[in-house]
């Protein structure tokens, strides 16, 4: 069996095979290719004959795992942050870093990364572009009302009033600019509603597992479908998790801890994994404080223990995030409180 370390970049991919014969490593070979050359590659690697392959998990690893996928005894994604090593070496080149990655394959101590399914590539990439878009619609908006306060003009119902823009008094600078913003706004919305018409296309023919777990978090009071498409696009599979603690330390909710001997010192939440997961949550968290008694005395207490409105929302947010995946594990609606 060979072991495979491959650093991979967007232009280029740096290979070392090593062999474990009577339990000692030999480095065999080591190679680069262009990226530009994936018949070469996949050459390469029909040729090496049976071989385990490793990559650190990156933006662009997937067309490599496409390429060689068939061939591979068994494929494995490596987390980046987990494989220190690498990172940390005072002697850091493409060279060594596929060596390393080669050798870790061979003793079996690869730290693992979540490999999503196709499915789960394709919804997040649907919801993150719907999030990129009303991101980008937020900022033409203020961009408009910073121009319209320019002139004292800037109203609450600014955006439901077209008219009053169009009458109101400006240089020919400002009347520019303010047109071409008006302009891109309007195509965003266009961009935005095809991106919901995309995203109810991709739930319609959802398997029924994605079906059951959908309607379980649209069950919740104040979750609707950008949220509910957020959190089980960013989550995955899932039912990988083995605890409601480990979903919040991957949604990056769960507060980090230094302690030494006696001394333990809590600190702010880890920030890992996915910010857009996070957003979603609080958000969601805010609306159930402001509409729900239950979550609103949660709320309350959490502000009196933490003394912050802001360490009471996440908190309010991680208690979200566990009752979801309690909701997913067991397939029940949500139950308001007696």
């Amino acid at each position: 069996m060979f072991y495979v370390g491959v650093d991979l970049h967007k232009q280029i991919i740096k290979l070392c095979v090593i062999e474990v014969l009577r339990g000692k490593r030999k480095i065999v070979t080591r190679r680069g290719f262009s990226c530009a050359e994936p018949r070469a590659i996949r050459r390469f690697f029909e040729e090496l004959g049976p071989f385990r392959v490793v990559v650190e998990a990156t933006a662009a690893y997937e067309w490599f795992f496409l390429l060689i996928e068939e061939l591979a005894n068994r494929l494995i994604l490596a987390h980046p942050k987990k494989l220190r090593v690498i990172a940390e070496s005072t002697r850091k080149t493409d060279k060594i870093d596929a060596e390393v990655l080669a050798t870790f394959l061979a003793l079996d101590m690869i730290p693992e990364a979540y490999r999503p399914s196709p499915r789960v590539q394709q919804h997040r990439v649907l919801v993150r572009h719907r999030h990129w878009l009303q991101g980008r619609i937020t900022a033409v908006k203020c961009k408009i009302r910073n121009k319209a306060a320019h002139y004292n003009a800037d109203v609450p119902d600014l955006f439901r009033r077209q008219d009053y823009l169009d009458g109101l008094a400006m240089n020919a600078a400002d009347r520019f600019e303010t047109n071409v913003l008006l302009e891109q706004l309007g195509s965003l919305y266009l961009q935005l509603n095809e991106a919901d018409g995309q995203l109810r296309q991709f739930a319609a023919v959802a398997p029924a597992a994605e079906r059951e777990a959908r309607a379980v978090l649209a069950s919740i009071p104040q979750v609707g479908t950008v949220t509910v498409d957020v959190v089980l696009s960013e989550l995955g599979d899932w039912r990988r998790f083995r605890s409601a603690q480990a979903v919040v330390a991957y949604a990056g909710l769960d507060p980090g801890v230094r302690q030494s001997a006696k001394k333990r010192l809590d600190l702010h939440i880890t920030k890992e994994g996915s910010r857009l997961l996070r957003w979603a949550l609080i958000e969601a968290a805010w609306r159930l404080v402001a509409r729900l008694p239950r979550w609103k005395h949660l709320f309350e207490n959490l502000c009196v223990n933490t003394g912050s409105k802001k360490k009471a929302i996440v908190g309010v947010a991680r208690h979200l995030l566990r009752a979801m995946f309690a909701m997913l594990r067991t397939g029940r609606a949500y139950r308001f409180a007696a």
